[in-house]
């Protein structure tokens, strides 16, 4: 139960608009950076009801085992654990995704690199598109691609196994075709044979520098730290990516990736005898994105 005072207490909110209250309190005394808006969503997870029931019925009333799931996401929450670890879900390109502890979060910004890909590969492409998505996480880039264009043939990769068994596990709750494989990069040689074909390789990889490790937002903090860190400057890995991308794609192929706005310039001076190298913006004005051709 929850009440004014905290967490765990006999006393709990009578109704809907109660508790919404006190979890803005709750949220905000914690620091959380967002405390509308999870408060609304810690609700909707723990009345399994949709936000249009929440507003237009205030005086909904909190039962006793919906107001002990309630006071555990809450205590999860002001401990800053990421929301989405708490609902289980996380939301991408119109796509309900499983998140699971040890696999990255997707985050909004990384929306873009969907869009810049698909309107690349649409205005190039002659024929059904190979796509290849390196570094997957829980699958989200592949997975977005493919419901967008459902004639491509679509790959994921990543090297981790927990992160490999969750994209699988989303593309079969959403039904949709990816396949996914467990490589380093692209050194399994399945995954070499797809770019050798690909119409285009995207890759969000980590990109921050080691030195951020130690003043990053706790909700950050929960990722996999290989999934956040590449050496000093971030670009340990990009770089590993594009040399072998350099060596592997057929000509005409593209390659996006997405990287920190403080390294993006630098790693897109470095694609020596890559073609219409360029730099793209986030929707906030911020460079992150690259784009080559091979």
């Amino acid at each position: 139960m929850i009440n004014e005072a905290g967490v765990g207490e006999s006393e709990q909110p009578r109704d809907v608009a109660a508790a919404r209250r006190l979890l803005v309190r709750r949220l905000q005394a914690a620091g959380v950076p967002s405390p509308e808006a999870d408060a609304v969503l810690l609700l909707e997870g723990a009345l399994g009801v949709d936000r249009a029931t929440l507003l237009l019925q205030p005086d909904r009333p909190v039962g006793q085992e919906a107001g002990a799931r309630l006071a555990e996401m809450l205590r999860r929450r002001v401990a800053r654990e990421p929301l989405q670890l708490i609902l289980g879900r996380a939301h991408f390109y119109g796509l309900e995704l499983a998140v699971t502890p040890g696999v990255l979060i997707p985050r909004p910004e990384t929306e873009r690199l969907v869009e810049l890909v698909l309107t690349e590969t649409r205005r190039t492409a002659t024929e059904e598109p190979t796509l290849l998505d390196v570094g997957t996480g829980s699958g989200a880039i592949a997975l977005a691609l493919q419901a967008e264009w459902p004639a491509a043939t679509v790959w994921g990769t990543d090297v981790s196994h927990e992160a490999v068994a969750l994209a699988r596990r989303n593309a079969a709750e959403l039904q949709l075709p990816v396949r996914f494989r467990l490589s380093d990069l692209l050194a399994d040689p399945d995954v070499a044979h797809v770019a050798a074909r690909c119409t285009a390789l995207v890759s969000n990889p980590p990109y921050l520098p080691e030195a951020d490790r130690a003043r990053l937002p706790p909700e950050v903090q929960a990722d996999p730290g290989t999934a956040l860190f590449a050496g000093s400057d971030g670009l340990t890995v990009a770089r590993r990516l594009a040399r072998q991308a350099g060596r592997i794609l057929p000509g005409g192929a593209l390659l996006a990736l997405e990287l920190d706005p403080r390294n993006v310039r630098a790693f897109a001076g470095s694609l020596v005898g890559w073609k219409d190298v360029r730099v793209e913006e986030d929707l906030v004005g911020r460079q992150r994105f690259v784009l080559a051709r091979r």
